[in-house]
């Protein structure tokens, strides 16, 4: 089939850190089996990570970083498409042009906004979440923190990434799934005012099969940077194996075949993830008769874990080394990208009706 035929599969990463464990089970590893038979579009999106007003040394460390650690986790510029997201004017424009149908409104009801926004405030949200007492604590002046109108827009510039290129997979979290569905929106609503059938409306991409979601060590929740309970692609090994050893877990179970706790649970999601059917068994058949011990869990998961990370950090430690290297992935991609992102563009312009004299 040729590659113009294949459907086309995007997916982007903020480059607000490096990345980790979730990153590369609930993401990477599959990126990297799509790449023969999908057309596929990885992105590192150095322009959403704006909205948290990075240090310009940081944004450009963090750009740099998650490219060498996508090609080290098996993402190959020879068969994906690897670009960085400023690298492409065209979406830049196309976000503005896009944001003139987009209502401020619907913008405010998305429950990421809200909860950043919140965040961003200090304030904490009320058991009845009212959109006018929202909007309210938002835009009131009794405070002189602010939210940016990035944060407030991010699903317009999100949109623009997945509709400029044309893609109709996009693989996205539970938490982007509203953006998304905006994202569905706004094409329709593009389509249907301008009376042309333009826009495809991209899908959620579940790769088959069920999402992985991959804990972190805190006890709750999942791996994020944001959390601050992240095993990284990179950790040194050293590092990697305090952070297994400090997980949160419990007194142990006390009596034979007890539940186990949420922090518990997902230390043996973990094994699941990264060590042998034996090492599970053997786990879990110790927590049932009560002679567990989670330090001999810790270490043996630390070391499965190292068996994924290592070979994947070694890789980018040498990717990172070579400049040229990087330099020409991101051109080779880049060129790539603008292709597509222009036909688009140039034909929204003329849409629209911004077609010159």
């Amino acid at each position: 089939m040729a590659s113009t035929q294949k459907e086309i599969v995007l997916s982007g990463i903020r480059s607000t850190g490096n990345l980790h464990l979730g990153n590369y089970y609930g993401a990477l590893r599959k990126f990297a089996a799509l790449q023969d038979d999908y057309d596929c579009n990885f992105f590192i999106a150095d322009l959403h990570a704006l909205t948290t007003a990075p240090d310009p040394a940081a944004l450009h460390a963090n750009v740099k970083n998650v490219l060498a650690e996508y090609l080290a986790a098996g993402i190959d510029p020879e068969k994906a498409t690897i670009f960085i997201q400023s690298d492409i004017p065209e979406i830049s424009e196309m976000y503005l042009l896009l944001n003139m149908h987009v209502g401020i409104g619907e913008l405010m009801r998305t429950a990421s906004f809200k909860d950043k926004a919140r965040k961003a405030l200090g304030l904490t949200a009320p058991d009845d979440d009212d959109d006018g007492d929202f909007a309210r604590e938002v835009c009131g002046n009794e405070t002189n923190k602010r939210v940016n109108a990035g944060l407030l827009t991010y699903p317009t510039l999100m949109a623009v990434d997945i509709l400029i290129q044309k893609a109709t997979k996009v693989p996205v979290g539970k938490d982007q799934l509203q953006h998304l569905e905006l994202t569905r929106r706004f094409a329709r609503r593009f389509n249907s005012f301008y009376g042309v059938d333009f826009f495809p409306e991209p899908t959620d991409f579940d790769f088959g099969g069920a999402p992985v979601k991959v804990p972190g060590l805190d006890g709750s929740g999942k791996m994020g940077k944001s959390e601050g309970n992240c095993l990284y692609l990179t950790d040194d090994p050293k590092v990697l194996r305090k952070k297994v050893m400090r997980a949160t877990t419990d007194e142990g179970p006390k009596a034979p075949d007890s539940p186990m706790s949420e922090p518990v649970a997902n230390l043996f999601t973990l094994l699941e993830l990264t060590s042998t059917p034996e090492v599970v068994k053997h786990f879990r058949d110790a927590y049932a008769d009560c002679s567990i011990r989670y330090g001999d869990l810790k270490k043996q998961l630390a070391e499965d874990i190292l068996k994924v990370t290592t070979p994947i950090r070694e890789r980018a430690l040498d990717i990172m080394a070579d400049d040229a290297y990087l330099r020409r992935v991101v051109a080779q991609g880049a060129e790539k990208a603008r292709a597509r992102a222009a036909d688009t563009l140039r034909e929204v312009r003329h849409i629209m009706g911004i077609r010159g004299i």
